[in-house]
C-alpha cells in the first residue's frame, strides 16, 4: 500500500492510495516539519551497520520514517524502546543486539556564504 504525508497550512495528514485514489487516514498538526509531499512509499529499509541523521517525518506503528537527504529510510518500530519525537532532528544508529540508538543532532548554523580571498 503506498503511504504519503501531505504537510501544508499547518496541518499534518497521512494519507494512503487506494484504487487509484488518494484517501485521508490521519489528519494532525504539522509542528516542525515544513510544507510539502513526502512520499513515504519510497523509503528504503535502513541498514543498521550505517548511521543515519535526519528529520523524523512519521511514526507508526510498524516503522519510523526518517528522511536523510531527499531520500527517506524506514527504520522498524519495534527496534525502539520509545518513538522519536515526528520533526526532531535525530542521529539514528544501533548497537549490537541490533536496537536502535538515538542521539539529538543541532542545526549547525552559519554566518552566511563563504567567500574566496
Amino acid at each position: 500500500m503506498k503511504q504519503r504525508l501531505l504537510i501544508m497550512n499547518g496541518s499534518r495528514i497521512v494519507q494512503s492510495e487506494q484504487e487509484g485514489q488518494w484517501r485521508n487516514e490521519k489528519v494532525d498538526k504539522a509542528g516542525a516539519l515544513k510544507p510539502g509531499i513526502y512520499n513515504l512509499y519510497l523509503a528504503r529499509p535502513a541498514d543498521k551497520t550505517a548511521t543515519c541523521t535526519g528529520m523524523i517525518v512519521h511514526v507508526d506503528k510498524d516503522g519510523v520514517f526518517q528522511q536523510t537527504g531527499k531520500t527517506y529510510v524506514v527504520h522498524a518500530r519495534a527496534d525502539f524502546d520509545k518513538a522519536p519525537e515526528i520533526g526532531s532532528l535525530m542521529r539514528i544508529g544501533y548497537d549490537a543486539q541490533g536496537r536502535a540508538s538515538l542521539a539529538a543532532e543541532t542545526v549547525q548554523l552559519s554566518r552566511g556564504r563563504s567567500r574566496s580571498l
